[in-house]
């Protein structure tokens, strides 16, 4: 079960607007950008609020800078639905300001972008900039939490009932198991934790593990075992994810579990992708 966290947030206010001031021209690309929004482009266009950084898009400027082309990126990130738009200025860190005033200023200056992301590698700056809406989400998780618990369950069950080779390991076939709506919602109040406070763990932030969680809703168990996972888009891709990673096939294939709960919650923050969480458990007699 792998454990995996980041965040990153920056914001930058500016009361001196004038693009004519010596401080205002001694900026990197991103406080340049912000300088221009908050201007209006030195007065030609409406101002713009500040952007708010993105660590998702600073991994599309890193991936771009590195040879990958901006939509290529883009579509590897949870931007895959989002227009992105992309500028790369070059010089020094003197010239930057005039440099985007001169020729990206109506593209970075945009009312409609939200979020930006930045990467530099010596005089060489990729600014990533998007309207910072969620992509869609995948068709089939507009259902009903039931019915993607339901397909989830299936899908599970017919894994079990076949056996699976979980890296070294094979397992023969496993008794079916069943929904518990208790254990649900617990996966569900830690799917929800993980999007509002943007980290990716099995402990959550007040120190409680799966097995915590599980008892202090009442819930008399034996064994505790939790999958989770951060991206996929539909129950399909979830559950073949899980069995396709050893640590996590085993805890599917685990013939000691009757009992399980999935959900799902959307990334509040830098992260909009999905955070998944399946509860497995043996209930006590």
């Amino acid at each position: 079960m792998n454990r995996r966290s980041g965040r990153l947030e920056c914001a930058l206010a500016l009361a001196c607007l004038s693009l004519g001031v010596t401080a205002a021209t001694h900026a990197d690309a991103l406080s340049a950008v912000q300088v221009l929004r908050a201007g209006g482009c030195g007065g030609v266009m409406p101002a713009a609020r500040a952007l708010k950084r993105s660590a998702l898009l600073d991994r599309v400027a890193q991936e771009w800078a590195s040879g990958s082309s901006l939509s290529a990126a883009a579509q590897r990130s949870v931007f895959r639905s989002v227009s992105t738009t992309g500028v790369r200025v070059s010089g020094p860190d003197s010239s930057l300001l005039e440099t985007l005033r001169r020729s990206e200023c109506h593209s970075v200056a945009s009312q409609g972008l939200r979020e930006v992301g930045f990467f530099r590698r010596g005089q060489d700056n990729w600014v990533v900039l998007s309207p910072g809406v969620e992509a869609p989400v995948h068709p089939q998780l507009q259902a009903s939490a039931p019915v993607l618990a339901s397909r989830a369950l299936q899908l599970v069950n017919e894994a079990r009932a076949r056996g699976a080779r979980c890296g070294t390991k094979v397992f023969g076939p496993a008794p079916a198991m069943s929904l518990s709506g208790t254990l649900a919602g617990v996966a569900s109040g830690h799917a929800i934790d993980m999007a509002e406070h943007n980290y990716f763990e099995h402990v959550d932030l007040g120190g409680k593990s799966p097995a915590d969680r599980v008892r202090a809703v009442g819930y008399k168990e034996k064994l505790v075992g939790e999958n989770i996972a951060y991206g996929p888009e539909s129950v399909e891709e979830v559950v073949q994810g899980w069995l396709d990673s050893p640590g996590h096939c085993e805890n599917l294939m685990d013939p000691r579990f009757a009992q399980m709960g999935i959900a799902y919650s959307s990334g509040r923050t830098s992260r909009r992708g999905l955070y998944w969480v399946q509860l497995l458990a043996e209930p006590r007699a």
